[in-house]
């Protein structure tokens, strides 16, 4: 966030210049920022609001600066690098995307040349002459884009993405330029849409990863990149949760899956609404549960909700009670912008009770949480009681009843879930439940510094490489040096060193 908030502040400074003293209390409800104090200069005004702004909100700040305000190429990419870095994202190994361009037809694509042009210009730094003004705009990337590949065509490909930089881009910047080249925004063609599709998932696939429709705009398939074997090809149509009972279910439409709670319709709360590319986030519950409930305050619809779901919880598991209520509590700061943690939802639904069903009866009929992710995934969390593997109020194993349990658990996985499960004991008392989250963070936190040191290191060797001999860069280059600083990270389990990997002139 340190990088994210410096570069936002960089992008202030451009932004008081042009806007009064009167626009800026507009400028900042518009970009999300707290209002501005009365009585000091513009400048100091809007960094004095962006220091009153909370972390968590610093990512819709970026999204609304990207959107509304107009920036210099360098400035923009730079920004976008650091948001998209902080999300999740696919990976595509360079070689991949060298194969990939190798295999890529650009003539459906060069029929929409302006379209083209655009999802290049909100990409990559066009504009870029390395010497200024000293020679001719013909030296841009753009003019040479519009010349050896809209009109004369004799780049390959290949050679495109070299200009580019596609090969050597962060991923999450080539991923978003894949996507945009099977968007309709840029190809409003559905039948060239699904043969970019084909052609580029030949290549995405073997690496764990494929383009998949989640979607329409205006009549059009909508793309996204989505990690291969994770996550369901399909969006959920209906959330069935929090349920207080068994609910009474019936079909308005059997040919467009519409449903109705026929009777108690106040002890079932379903979500009917398309689920989006981020997944279901708590503040698309939220809304939703406003405008359902016509709440109008903010923080009364959300402790209403948040009650509404914990009622559903057993109350024999107090294990399910502490998972939820740490969930909210360990990211009350920033809730609006994590995966809904939905309680008591139903996977499968039958009219009949499972004895009246008998061996064609479906098991694991409802699930303890959902969370709906990004790229079509669904995240199980089960709390295992002792009915899990016991029979008799917990007095004698059952092992029939543990393999229906990890029959059910490979039901899901096939379908594209991914389950995790905790044993109760381990949930039942609050305090050892934070020693637990404690050991999750401090591990995750420590993978977190190794994969920011690796990618550092990469990141310096490719700058130096990338340097020609006669640019300032390549003479700094001959000096570079990598300096690694080692910096003692302290947790109740013990203590551990993390490399920090900086650049500066080598020793004389």
């Amino acid at each position: 966030m340190v990088g994210l908030r410096r570069l936002i502040d960089g992008v202030l400074l451009t932004l008081y210049q042009r806007y009064t003293a009167q626009e800026l209390p507009a400028l900042c409800e518009r970009l999300g920022l707290p209002e501005p104090i009365e009585g000091s200069s513009k400048h100091e005004r809007l960094v004095a609001s962006l220091n009153a702004c909370h972390d968590d909100r610093l990512p819709d700040v970026a999204e609304a600066v990207l959107e509304q305000e107009e920036l210099g190429q360098v400035e923009r990419m730079a920004l976008q690098d650091v948001l998209w870095l902080g999300r999740h994202h696919v990976q595509i190994p360079s070689r991949t995307r060298r194969e990939l361009a190798r295999d890529f037809d650009l003539s459906d694509h060069l029929g929409y040349p302006d379209r083209f042009m655009g999802l290049l210009g909100r990409l990559w730094h066009l504009d870029d002459d390395p010497l200024g003004g000293w020679t001719a705009p013909t030296k841009s990337l753009r003019s040479q884009i519009e010349r050896h590949v809209l009109r004369f065509d004799d780049w390959t490909t290949e050679q495109f993405f070299e200009q580019l930089g596609a090969f050597e881009t962060p991923h999450p910047r080539f991923g978003h330029f894949i996507e945009g080249l099977a968007s309709p925004a840029v190809l409003p063609d559905e039948p060239a849409q699904r043969r970019f599709v084909e052609m580029a998932n030949r290549h995405l696939n073997p690496v764990g990863t494929q383009l998949s429709q989640y979607g329409e705009v205006d009549g059009y398939p909508q793309f996204q990149l989505i990690e291969y074997g994770r996550g369901t090809a399909r969006r959920p149509r209906n959330l069935i949760f929090a349920t207080l009972g068994k609910p009474d279910i019936r079909f308005t439409s059997a040919l467009d899956n519409d449903i109705e709670v026929a009777e108690r319709a106040d002890e079932v709360l379903v979500y009917d609404r398309p689920v989006g590319k981020e997944g279901l986030l708590w503040r698309d519950l939220l809304a939703w549960w406003q405008e359902t409930r016509n709440i109008a305050d903010q923080e009364q619809a959300a402790r209403a909700l948040y009650s509404r779901m914990e009622a559903s919880l057993p109350p024999r598991s107090p294990g399910q009670k502490n998972l939820f209520w740490h969930y909210h509590h360990a990211y009350r700061d920033h809730l609006h912008d994590v995966p809904a943690l939905l309680p008591e939802i139903w996977l499968h639904w039958d009219p009949k009770t499972l004895r009246a069903r008998g061996t064609h009866a479906m098991q694991n009929l409802r699930m303890d949480f959902l969370m709906l992710l990004s790229g079509n995934r669904r995240v199980v969390l089960e709390v295992d009681g002792m009915q899990h593997y016991t029979r008799n109020d917990g007095t004698e194993p059952d092992s029939a009843k543990y393999a229906a349990t990890m029959a059910g658990d490979r039901a899901l996985k096939f379908r594209g879930y991914e389950v995790f499960r905790f044993g109760h004991d381990e949930l039942r008392d609050r305090e050892l439940f934070q020693r637990c989250l404690s050991r999750v963070r401090t591990a995750a936190a420590m993978a977190v510094m190794r994969l920011g040191l690796q990618r550092a290191r990469r990141k310096i060797r490719q700058d130096l490489s990338r340097a020609t001999l006669l640019s300032t860069g390549a003479r700094a280059a001959d000096r570079a040096w990598l300096i690694v600083r080692w910096v003692g990270l302290r947790s109740w389990c013990g203590s551990r060193l993390i490399g920090v990997v900086t650049q500066g002139p080598a020793p004389m």
